[in-house]
């Protein structure tokens, strides 16, 4: 039985019209990016078969090319569709972040942490800078490491934090395992940071830890 004949309610794009995208199951919004299934198979049904075989959506949608396209059901233009898809997250989150300051809008600043950095398969450390009255200045993506982590160095961010005239900071770094619990080395180079900004009257408002689910944050647990 084809998706069309299934009962209104139960179609996921008449639910979705109905009751929102955040009461679909990851099935069935796969299933509408999708759109359409295989021979015996609905949206729904190469949906389930896709998110079993990459064992989450999230490891479906950070699949590079080569390995989605391997996946029955998808090609170069469901790829080319998902990408423009995740950029487009990207960009609608820092249109919201930038309108205002970041502190009077801290799930934009988490949606948008998290769509830049969730998705890389090794450790990347990122910072906001913001001036005074804590609106965006730059985003940049600062070190790169393996998996293991990440190398930091205090003075390189020094420098770029004069460079763009920073009053403040919020740094960031994803954690490939999905576990969002800060290291022991990760406070040990939050203090190194903050105590060297200090120095040049440059606060640290926040370091957030991007793994599964929602950020950790060093402010909200009384790290910083």
């Amino acid at each position: 039985m084809g998706i069309k004949d299934w009962p209104a309610d139960q179609q996921p794009r008449e639910k979705l019209l109905a009751r929102g995208a955040a009461a679909l199951t990851d099935a069935e919004l796969l299933a509408i990016f999708l759109r359409t299934g295989s021979p015996g198979k609905s949206a729904v049904d190469l949906a389930q078969d896709l998110l079993f075989e990459f064992a989450s959506l999230r490891a479906l949608m950070q699949a590079d090319c080569a390995r989605f396209t391997q996946a029955k059901g998808l090609g170069n233009a469901k790829y080319a569709q998902l990408q423009a898809v995740l950029e487009m997250a990207r960009r609608h989150t820092f249109e919201e972040l930038d309108r205002g300051d970041v502190l009077t809008s801290p799930e934009a600043t988490r949606a948008y942490l998290s769509n830049q950095l969730r998705h890389y398969p090794h450790e990347v450390f990122a910072c906001l800078f913001l001036d005074n009255q804590h609106h965006i200045l730059k985003f940049e993506e600062l070190f790169r490491g393996t998996i293991d982590g990440a190398s930091v160095y205090p003075r390189e961010v020094v420098k770029k934090a004069l460079e763009h005239n920073a009053a403040a900071v919020i740094f960031a770094h994803n954690h490939p395992s999905g576990i969002s619990e800060p290291s022991q080395a990760d406070k040990m180079i939050t203090e190194k940071l903050k105590d060297a900004l200090a120095l040049l009257d440059i606060r640290v408002l926040d370091h957030f830890i991007i793994g599964d689910g929602s950020p950790y944050s060093f402010a909200e647990h009384g790290l910083l």
